[in-house]
C-alpha cells in the first residue's frame, strides 16, 4: 500500500513536471520561433528562447523556494484548525426534543 503510494506520487510529480516543461516550450516557442523554413533556428531565435527558457526557470526555482519555506507555517495552520475543530466534533449530542403527546390526549399541565 505504501509503495503504491509513493508510486502514485512519483508519477503525479513526473506529470506534473512534464505539464510545466510542454508548457514554457510551448510559450517559448511562440515568443521566438517566427521562421519555419529552416530546419536549424537562428542566432536571434536561440538567443531569445535561451533567455525565454531561462527566466521562466529561474522563476519557477523562486515560486518553488517560497513554496519550501511557507510550507511548515500552512502545514501548522492546517493542524491547528484541525485541532480546534475537533472538540467540537467530539460534543455528545443534543437532547431529543420531548414526545409529543397522542393524539387525541390532553396534558394534564
Amino acid at each position: 500500500k505504501m509503495e503504491q503510494q509513493q508510486q502514485q506520487q512519483q508519477l503525479r510529480g513526473l506529470r506534473d513536471f512534464l505539464l510545466a516543461y510542454n508548457q514554457m516550450t510551448e510559450l517559448c516557442f511562440q515568443r521566438c520561433v517566427s521562421n519555419l523554413n529552416y530546419r536549424a533556428l537562428t542566432g536571434e531565435e536561440e538567443s531569445c528562447l535561451d533567455g525565454c527558457a531561462g527566466k521562466l526557470v529561474r522563476s519557477n526555482h523562486r515560486l518553488m523556494a517560497a513554496y519550501v519555506r511557507l510550507m511548515p507555517s500552512l502545514v501548522q495552520r492546517r493542524i491547528s484548525d484541525y485541532e480546534a475543530a475537533a472538540p467540537e466534533a467530539a460534543l455528545p449530542p443534543a437532547e431529543p426534543p420531548a414526545a409529543l403527546p397522542a393524539p387525541g390526549v390532553v396534558s394534564a399541565s
